[in-house]
């Protein structure tokens, strides 16, 4: 029985076939500045899905080179007047976030034993070991988020066909790091969910750098610091002409009873991004640093003397207008290619020795750089990412991978079993040697995403070509080309050194 109401019959018989777009009442949804904020948190209870480890078939994976932001951390700063977040840095598995492997990480780390590592690691400690975090420490989410990329990467490289040797140890893997406690656990946590069975400590190389850029010997750059000024002038001149950044400053102050110079100067968006990121309440006002009580401080009311996620999120708005205004102005790109291109020749001179054959014993099939925001930003902005990939949050992951293209078919190819039964280690140099350069490939991957195609070497190169190349890969001498000349472009320059010499207007 029908139950749709019957329509009275038009006048003229035939349908009316018009169609009516229906006018929208609602303004479209503006962005709201916190969702960043809870990218930024990365917080390790979502799956993941990662292209690492992709490629046409039959592609030999060579090498792969990662830089990692170091996991979540204690605050930096603190906010005057406010109680510290009650976090506890202590490692156990009964406590959340945990991971399957945390438990046996933590034995493993507990042990005493001889490690390969530079002598001035020795002193920083193996794991967190603090009930009442220590500023900038890592927290066990930080472990925990860690852990997982390690996990993340042993999936795509080492199950199913292995892409790397499935006997991948220690010694064919390279730990670098600055002289930061978190930096360091962060890689060795990684690096346990990478590797089979966990990594032996004997083995394992770490080194130190001594500058966060991982500039190693090429830190001598005065022109670098000058390009950094003008861009912090820049943020500077945008700040201070934000007025509702500079209300929203003054009633964080009026809060907690303090002036708004002292609410800057704490930075508190990295105290406020803390309380977001572990679920905390947000601070309040609570008495002096010498225990009296101010009176007017407790004379209203608690909604009046908290700070609010309204605070965090003005800040947040006002840092991605800055982001987008930087984008434009360039300044801050020109200083991330000085600061960004040692770290990037180094890979591509990796990279070219595998290619070429001149492999050492001691050459490593993975590199990692444990780094941070300030390593991990620059050099996204000297690949050409900025805009592309977002800024990086705890544990973010950059991966470049080298890639070799099979012979043609018909061109000799082995036979298959004896391909599989042979030691890939020992025949690796041996087979690059005399390799053509358009044969070997990059992939550039960020955060498990490939960004490969917009890169700035890469960015004009078809995907999928109809020449005999036909590969959506990026060939190796287009990133050769790019990090030893082409980077310099936007500096009016053609080599690292006279860009570092050159006069900054």
């Amino acid at each position: 029985m029908p139950v749709a109401p019957v329509e009275a019959v038009r006048s003229g018989g035939g349908k009316n076939r018009k169609r009516v777009n229906p006018v929208l009442l609602t303004p479209p949804a503006t962005p709201d500045p916190l969702a960043g904020a809870y990218l930024y948190c990365n917080t390790p209870n979502r799956t993941q899905q990662t292209w690492e480890g992709h490629s046409p078939a039959d592609y030999q994976l060579l090498s792969v080179q990662v830089m990692i932001r170091h996991g979540d951390r204690y605050p930096l700063y603190s906010i005057p007047r406010t109680k510290k977040p009650p976090i506890d840095c202590i490692l156990s598995p009964n406590k959340k976030p945990s991971h399957p492997l945390l438990s046996s990480f933590i034995a493993h780390m507990g042990k005493d034993g001889q490690e390969n590592w530079d002598a001035s690691l020795t002193s920083l400690p193996r794991l967190p070991n603090h009930s009442a975090c220590e500023m900038g420490e890592l927290t066990q989410t930080g472990v925990v988020q860690h852990l997982r990329n390690g996990q993340l990467l042993r999936g795509a490289y080492l199950r199913g066909p292995p892409l790397l040797p499935a006997s991948l140890g220690s010694s064919q893997v390279l730990l670098e790091t600055t002289g930061k406690s978190r930096t360091l656990q962060s890689g060795l946590a990684l690096l346990y969910g990478l590797l089979p069975g966990g990594h032996q400590r004997s083995a394992l190389r770490v080194r130190q750098h001594w500058n966060a850029l991982f500039c190693g010997r090429s830190c001598d750059c005065p022109a670098r610091q000058r390009h950094l000024e003008a861009e912090q002038r820049r943020q500077y001149r945008l700040r201070v002409a934000d007025t509702r950044l500079d209300r929203a400053y003054v009633a964080m102050a009026a809060a907690l009873g303090v002036s708004p110079r002292a609410i800057r100067a704490a930075n508190p968006v990295d105290a406020l991004l803390c309380h977001l990121c572990h679920g905390l309440p947000f601070p309040c006002r609570v008495a002096d640093g010498n225990g009296d009580n101010d009176s007017n401080a407790f004379s209203v009311s608690a909604a009046t003397t908290c700070l609010t996620p309204a605070h965090l999120a003005e800040i947040r708005r006002q840092q991605e207008e800055d982001e987008r205004e930087r984008r434009g102005a360039g300044l801050y790109h020109r200083y991330a290619v000085l600061a960004a291109q040692p770290y990037l020749e180094r890979c591509a001179a990796r990279m070219e020795r595998v290619a070429r054959g001149n492999l050492s014993p001691t050459e490593p099939l993975v590199t990692l750089a444990s780094a941070h925001d300030i390593t991990l930003t620059p050099v996204l902005s000297a690949l050409g990412l900025e805009g592309v990939a977002a800024f990086p949050g705890f544990a973010a992951r950059l991966v470049m991978e080298l890639w070799r293209r099979p012979p043609p078919a018909g061109g000799g190819a082995r036979d298959r079993e004896t391909e599989r039964g042979r030691d890939r280690e020992t025949e690796r140099g041996r087979e690059l040697k005399g390799r053509r350069s358009d044969d070997l490939f990059v992939r550039v991957l960020y955060n498990g995403e490939d960004l490969t195609f917009h890169t700035a070497f890469c960015r004009t190169h078809p995907r999928h070509t109809h020449t005999h190349t036909h590969t959506p890969l990026c060939p190796l001498g287009r990133f050769l080309r790019f990090v030893r000349g082409e980077i310099f472009s936007p500096l009016n320059a053609t080599s690292y050194q006279e860009a570092c010499h050159a006069s900054v207007p």
